[in-house]
């Protein structure tokens, strides 16, 4: 796919701008031994300082949910293995007035507690007593973005391994556009479960963000209603699910919703 291919080409040259060799060369001694003083917290110094701020969360939540398509998920395993992939669909979540928050009501327990943090903090719960869903806070009391879906673009053999580890018997290897295609998906892939919640975006050095490239405009993005929200009333109904039109990773496309802001001319620009 010439597009994916492009991506990749991008992701390769914002890694090699921070790559070991270079800061090797920043911190050799001059006429002497040319290994770097302290390589590990050079590159992490590095890395943070390409990640995205707390000044990037700090927005309100419908508007994180649309900021959010196109930026950068990436996961540091234990191993050292990098995975990266690139937010193609997202869920705001309101707050109190949102019935389908698990903060509806303004209500704060002890499971809903990061989404009453600082915006960039993470929330992971679990569902069906296995599957795990990472959302991060945003500006607004109890209110936080749900990450539903990712294009993977770095580690595939290695998200291929965590997918196949949650999965009973002996699974067919799964497709590309299978691995992150869902909240629980893109938490099995990524590795993460229940001690990512309360970790900070801004300074975790095991999960971060950076910032996409070639962001979409308004006309590229999908604004439909959220997945399995049930009997909500009204709030089931509201536009709040975000996805990249055309992106053969989202994980629910809404045909009719896409008919209708193509009759609109919302996509006449793309």
């Amino acid at each position: 796919m010439p597009r994916k291919r492009k991506l990749l080409d991008q992701l390769s040259a914002f890694q090699s701008n921070s790559s070991f060799d270079a800061l090797e060369n920043q911190n050799a001694i001059p006429g002497g031994d040319s290994s770097p003083k302290s390589s590990k917290y050079f590159t992490i110094e590095k890395k943070k300082s390409s990640q995205l701020k707390a000044d990037f969360f700090n927005q309100p939540c419908v508007s994180l949910a649309k900021s959010f398509l196109g930026q950068i998920l990436v996961r540091r395993l234990p191993d050292g293995r990098e995975l990266w992939g690139r937010i193609v669909e997202t869920e705001a979540y309101l707050g109190g007035e949102d019935e389908a928050s698990h903060s509806k009501g303004g209500k704060q327990t002890e499971r809903n507690a990061a989404m009453f943090m600082k915006p960039g903090t993470l929330y992971v719960y679990q569902i069906y007593g296995i599957y795990f869903c990472i959302n991060v806070s945003s500006q607004g009391e109890g209110a936080a973005v749900l990450l539903r879906s990712l294009e993977p673009l770095q580690g595939l053999d290695a998200m291929r391994e965590l997918r196949s580890a949650s999965r009973k018997g002996a699974p067919k290897p799964l497709k590309d556009w299978q691995l992150c295609n869902g909240p629980s998906k893109l938490c099995q892939a990524f590795g993460i479960d229940k001690t990512f919640d309360q970790r900070d975006l801004t300074q975790d050095t095991a999960i971060w963000m950076v910032p996409g490239h070639e962001l979409p405009g308004e006309q590229d993005v999908v604004a439909t209603t959220r997945i399995g929200i049930g009997n909500r009333g009204e709030w089931a109904q509201k536009p709040l699910r975000f996805y990249l039109r055309g992106n053969r990773f989202v994980s629910v496309v809404d045909k009719k919703t896409e008919r209708e802001m193509a009759a609109m001319g919302c996509f006449s620009c793309s």
